[in-house]
Order: structure tokens, then C-alpha cells, then sequence
């Protein structure tokens, strides 16, 4: 882990954002617009890995590079107003912020349709980085030397691992506090309401 200055990694998607009204409303156009069925209830339950490994469940493999070019290109339209921000997202990348630290998003999201997530939400990160998913998240971790990633999905404790910070999960998406602590997690908070309190006493210990 990092012993310089403060950097938090932050994954988005069930993390920082409740995407899943503003996904399922972009599946269900999307559906529309291909006229292949969507089950898009089923889709925002497994949310975190890239876009084309869901896109690969619904259309032939040829396809699904193109039907995820078309997604992304109507995300904008159909996904940003229905998402809203989780409990205590805001708080906590301040919270780093307010302690002298960057805060640095990291998602497998398209990073173009995560600034506009963010800037629609007014959450501050410091700095965006998109397309990277699980163990390739350690890239953008390492880059920033994050010495912290907070993540949703084992995915994300994988990812930390890898970068060799601290993975501090929080049990708001696909995954148990079960199933994050038996990924290796380091920390496992119920939501980012805890995650301000977590940080100021992790800093005294530190």
C-alpha cells in the first residue's frame, strides 16, 4: 500500500451511483430500438463487469461489439437523469478531500458516460478513469498510487489486490459482505455512510 499522500480509489457503479433505474431504462431502449428481448430486471442485478459481457447474453457474439458502441452512444439519452447517488457517496469522496487526499474514481463504465454521471450528481472526484474492470483497475490505482480502493463487487477487491491497497468493500451491489470478505477484503462497510467515520479512524491509527 501506498505510505505518501492520501489517495482514495472509488469504483462507481453501486458504489458511488445507484445506476440501475438509468441502466435497465437504457436496456429497455435499447431493446426496443434492436427488437431482440431484454430481461433488463435481471441485467441491473449483476452489474459491474464490462459492458460486453452482458451485452454477449442477449445478442450473437458478431454483434455484441457494435450493440455495445450503440448502448453507449444512447446511455446519455436514457440512463444519466434516472440515476441517483447512494447513501453517503458525496460525504465520502469529501471526506477524503477534507483530509487533505485525492479522490479518484476507477469503473469498467465507459469514462465519458461516468463524468457525465458524476457532474449530473455534483460528486467532486478529483480525477475519472473508465474502461477498467477487476485486476486492470490496478492500472489506474497504481497511476494515482491509491493506497485505498473502495469497491462493490469482488471485482473491485480483486483489483485492489492487485494494486496492493487496501480494499474496503461496501455490501450496496451485487455481492455479500460474505462474498467480499472470502475476496480478500480488507474492510467491509454496510454502505458509504460508515465510510467517513471508517476513514477518520483509520488515519489516527495511521
Amino acid at each position: 500500500m501506498s505510505s505518501g499522500a492520501l489517495t482514495v480509489g472509488f469504483d462507481l457503479d453501486m458504489t458511488l451511483i445507484d445506476s440501475r433505474p438509468g441502466i435497465g431504462a437504457c436496456y429497455r431502449a435499447l431493446s426496443e430500438r434492436t427488437g431482440v428481448p431484454i430481461d433488463c430486471d435481471l441485467v441491473v442485478t449483476r452489474l459491474g463487469p464490462p459492458l460486453e459481457e452482458e451485452i454477449a447474453n442477449w445478442f450473437p457474439a458478431a454483434d455484441v461489439a457494435a450493440i455495445a458502441e450503440l448502448y453507449r452512444s444512447m446511455y446519455p439519452e436514457h440512463a444519466i437523469a434516472g440515476t441517483v447517488m447512494m447513501p453517503g457517496a458525496r460525504r465520502a469522496v469529501e471526506a477524503v478531500q477534507a483530509a487533505g487526499g485525492r479522490a479518484v474514481v476507477v469503473t469498467a463504465k465507459f469514462e465519458p458516460n461516468a463524468k457525465l454521471h458524476l457532474k449530473h450528481l455534483g460528486i467532486p472526484a478529483d480525477a475519472v478513469v473508465g474502461n477498467l474492470w477487476a485486476e486492470r483497475k490496478a492500472e489506474a490505482l497504481r497511476e494515482y498510487g491509491a493506497g485505498i480502493y473502495v469497491g462493490d463487487h469482488t471485482g473491485d477487491v480483486r483489483g485492489a489486490r492487485t494494486a496492493e491497497a487496501l480494499s474496503v468493500a461496501v455490501a450496496t451491489g451485487p455481492c455479500s459482505a460474505e462474498e467480499l470478505r472470502a475476496a480478500g477484503a480488507d474492510v467491509v462497510l454496510a454502505d458509504l455512510t460508515e465510510f467517513e467515520t471508517w476513514l477518520t479512524t483509520y488515519l489516527s491509527e495511521r
